[in-house]
């Protein structure tokens, strides 16, 4: 399982383990969060294309679907 901060996810970078529409590369770009420091929103964008996408910021910790890093 990947280690993942809800606090450190702006910014980060990730690798997309099934690759679709040759978007392998992504980067948090947006992150927010209610009154009491939950997630409500986190959008991630693949480097390649520009495409942004919602997620589930939990989805993050499954190794079979990502990977911390460009790798």
């Amino acid at each position: 399982m990947n280690k993942v901060n809800p606090k450190s996810l702006l910014n980060s970078k990730w690798t997309k383990q099934n690759i679709n529409n040759k978007e392998k590369h992504f980067v948090i770009v947006d992150v927010e969060f209610d009154e009491n420091n939950k997630v409500t929103l986190c959008l991630i964008e693949a480097v390649m294309t520009h495409n942004t996408y919602e997620i589930n910021w939990r989805d993050l910790k499954s190794p079979q679907h990502w990977k911390i890093g460009w790798q």
